[in-house]
């Protein structure tokens, strides 16, 4: 979304058995896995100044998952068959098409910390979803969902978002989208994880191309060399080496620790977008997104102190 989410575009494989790791080794990751996916939402910003919303993801992902697929496979990592290369074409609808494109649409009008702090609510969506799917929530769980929704409800009606329909439908639609995929991806065959990202990031580069088309988007002229190094940084940066970081969390740590980019991003990218892009956040902004944040927190610490089913 997100970009990723939002980050880069994820499965909902089963997670790893935990390795044991250096303190310094996970501290690292962390604080990598934090400050680049969170400084991709800027990036996409400055991106969009010489790339459109379309064709930047386009671009972005078709890079990001060739060099991936090619790595992967000269390491003897198998390709997917058949039925998971059509897996991973719906898929990338909703985890690439309709969260990374909606979130680079919407910053075209909307600020890079807002399309964040928007972003931030697909963990409260995803336990919607989850719920309709038979998965219960408990109490507590029910707290957060009520708490992060009224914080959203508070960032759509006192935030820029009010003022923008496009961005409002756009970082409306791009957590759902996310959290939708994540949750019916849970039942579908898939290949491992590194192989799915870049499957879907080449299957999501064809609807972002075609979008693109109907979205009736040309390039006219060279890119301004800032616009090329911010997209380098999106391919590098946020697609390879910000879900590699990812990847090797899961098997270090315990799941609620690498998901916790989840509610640490939005901060820092409001942070990036302050410092680094000028942009200007009201109380109203910083309010909302606690509020969400609170919300996302108490849902996940729920759901690691539950019970598992046996």
């Amino acid at each position: 979304m997100r970009d990723r989410p939002e980050p880069p575009p994820m499965t909902a494989a089963s997670a790893p058995a935990v390795r044991s790791a250096s303190a310094l080794a996970v501290a690292t990751a962390l604080v990598t896995l934090y400050v680049l996916w969170g400084s991709t939402y800027l990036a996409i910003r400055f991106a969009l100044e010489g790339y459109p919303p379309f064709l930047l993801g386009a671009i972005r992902m078709s890079i990001a998952g060739a060099l991936m697929y090619v790595v992967l496979r000269a390491r003897g990592t198998s390709a997917p068959t058949r039925k998971q290369w059509r897996t991973l074409a719906v898929l990338s609808i909703w985890m690439v098409l309709l969260s990374n494109g909606l979130v680079n649409l919407a910053e075209t009008e909307v600020g890079s910390g807002i399309a964040a702090i928007a972003v931030a609510s697909m963990p409260l969506f995803a336990g919607v979803f989850a719920m309709l799917r038979g998965r219960h929530p408990s109490r507590i769980e029910w707290v957060g969902l009520v708490i992060g929704f009224l914080g959203v409800i508070w960032l759509n009606a006192g935030s820029e978002l009010s003022s923008s329909l496009l961005g409002l439908v756009c970082l409306t639609i791009a957590p759902i989208a996310w959290a939708w995929g994540s949750i019916w991806s849970r039942d579908q065959d898939l290949p491992e994880p590194f192989m799915a990202a870049s499957g879907q990031m080449l299957c999501g580069s064809v609807w972002m191309l075609l979008a693109a088309l109907l979205h009736g988007e040309r390039m006219t002229e060279v890119p301004p060399l800032d616009a090329t190094l911010a997209l380098a940084w999106l391919i590098t940066a946020g697609s390879i080496l910000g879900f590699t970081a990812y990847i090797w969390l899961l098997h270090h740590v315990r799941p609620a620790l690498a998901t916790s980019y989840a509610y640490v991003n939005p901060p820092i990218a409001v942070a990036f977008g302050a410092l680094l892009g000028g942009e200007v956040f009201t109380l109203n902004d910083i309010g909302a997104m606690t509020v969400i944040l609170v919300g996302v927190v108490i849902i996940t610490l729920a759901r690691v102190r539950a019970p598992k089913s046996t």
